[in-house]
């Protein structure tokens, strides 16, 4: 199937809470929804997010992805295109200016799934089989109250693994909100911690004896130090007991490579371009080191979590986009599943498109206030 042409569409709203972590947050949601068209009208789907800095209006994102991201889609071979694998060669080989990678990816893996008639997870190698998901808050700005009620919602869903987010100068502040969570979603939960990157080695090593002290059993810490001290990472690993090591979310391939080779991790993290994701699963499987899915776009990564061998959990973090799509993923009981629909499943709501259509960017202080979360019940996936 050959891509004919492609549709942008701009989209901005508020987020119905501030999500972020030690290091970073935001209010507001701007993306674009990346549609590539093959014959008879066929469509994959993508989505460009930028989390932190503003999206230019539609016409510059257009004239953007023509002119750098076009020119090497159209009139291609889709099945071709997803399995490219380009060698890095001074500079035609660069990030374009705005974060449409990712997007081009799903869109054309997207497209690719419904041409040969399978879902993604199946064309991928999947046999279908549920992950097993864990909430997790983007809590780190929230207040104690915000905090508590977003994991006992969680929790009254079905969830029985919670992550939260550390790193707050006050340790004091990071055990304070462990013991919240316990009270919140009980003492037999599975609690992973989120630190990104605030600690050194030896504040990582303190911080979680501290936490063992006050109660607190910890299944994983994730990216404490920093992402290419694979020196410190591999220390860490070595002296933190029980607790493991989930790493290698800012890292792109090559850095995961290293990570792996360095054995400074337990658990590799991923998220991004599917091909890649897939590639650095399959050498991790190589290598004996489980995979977990961190955050993707409407857990558009659910396929590549039932697609590769190794992996442990897929991350599910209440961002409130469901109703961007005409049917999300199915959960229950702490499990998710893929779409059995051909391609990776999520297709554009109409009315999401019309309702959060924005051309121009729209001041923060202008958008419309967030729309209702979705709850999950409507997600449940029959028995």
């Amino acid at each position: 199937m050959k891509i004919v042409d492609y549709r942008i569409t701009r989209m901005q709203f508020a987020r119905d809470r501030k999500i972020g972590d030690s290091q970073v947050g935001t209010s507001e949601v701007q993306i674009a929804a990346l549609e590539l068209i093959g014959p008879g009208q066929v469509v994959g789907l993508g989505f460009v997010q930028s989390l932190f800095h503003s999206l230019p209006a539609e016409d510059e994102i257009d004239r953007i992805f023509r002119e750098e991201a076009w020119p090497a889609l159209a009139g291609q071979d889709v099945g071709g295109l997803v399995h490219r694998v380009a060698v890095t060669r001074g500079g035609k080989t660069r990030r374009m200016s705005l974060p449409f990678e990712e997007a081009i990816q799903q869109a054309c893996w997207d497209l690719f799934a419904k041409f040969v008639g399978q879902p993604l997870w199946r064309l991928l190698g999947g046999s279908g089989e549920p992950v097993s998901v864990y909430a997790s808050g983007l809590d780190f700005h929230l207040s104690d109250e915000q905090f508590t009620a977003l994991f006992s919602t969680a929790a009254g869903l079905g969830f029985r693994a919670f992550k939260i987010k550390v790193g707050h100068p006050d340790l004091d502040r990071d055990i304070h909100r462990l013991g919240l969570l316990k009270h919140t979603v009980g003492s037999g939960a599975t609690v992973m911690i989120d630190a990104n990157e605030a600690w050194s080695p030896r504040q990582t090593l303190h911080s979680l004896e501290r936490m063992r002290k006050a109660g607190h059993d910890i299944f994983w810490v994730e990216d404490p130090t920093q992402r290419n001290d694979f020196v410190g990472l591999k220390l860490i690993r070595h002296a933190i007991g029980p607790t493991f090591l989930n790493s290698g979310e800012y890292l792109d391939v090559h850095g995961k490579r290293r990570l792996l080779e360095s054995e400074a991790t337990d658990m590799l993290n991923v998220h991004g371009q599917i091909t890649d994701v897939m590639r650095i699963g399959w050498l991790a499987a190589e290598l004996g080191f489980p995979v977990t899915l961190g955050n993707t776009f409407l857990e558009v990564g659910v396929n590549l979590a039932i697609a590769l061998p190794e992996v442990a959990w897929l991350e599910y973090s209440f961002q409130n986009f469901e109703h961007l799509v005409e049917q999300p993923y199915a959960l229950r009981d702490g499990k998710i599943w893929g779409s059995d629909s051909p391609g990776h499943g999520l297709v554009l709501s109409e009315i999401a498109r019309k309702a959060h259509h924005c051309p121009q960017l729209v001041a923060a202080t202008d958008l419309p206030a967030a729309p209702p979360q979705i709850h999950l019940g409507n997600r449940l996936r029959p028995v």
